[in-house]
């Protein structure tokens, strides 16, 4: 998720072919990258909620901050959260997985 936007300077230069290596915990690889489709990001944001359920009130709260207005985990304040703070997904390129 670009928390600062559709035109983060990160998102703008992952975009452009940017992305050299991607690194979680010991995972290390090199990206595919792509903008997820709203359906798609909404309903990584939904599951994300569903498993996470004991933050929710806090997650609320950054979220609205971060995107402006009051977000309420609704599916409407879903499609409205992804067009100001949109996702990436990043995966493995071929052959790699670190």
């Amino acid at each position: 998720m670009s928390g600062f936007g559709p035109n983060a300077n990160w998102r703008r230069n992952v975009l452009a072919g940017g992305a050299i290596e991607v690194r979680i915990a010991g995972l290390r690889f090199q990206p595919r990258v792509r903008s997820p489709q709203r359906e798609e990001a909404v309903d990584v944001i939904a599951g994300y909620e569903r498993r996470n359920r004991m933050v929710g009130p806090i997650l609320r709260a950054v979220l609205s901050r971060l995107a402006g207005f009051r977000y309420d985990s609704s599916d409407a304040a879903r499609y409205r959260l992804i067009e100001a703070l949109p996702l990436m997904a990043f995966s493995p390129r071929d052959g790699d997985g670190g």
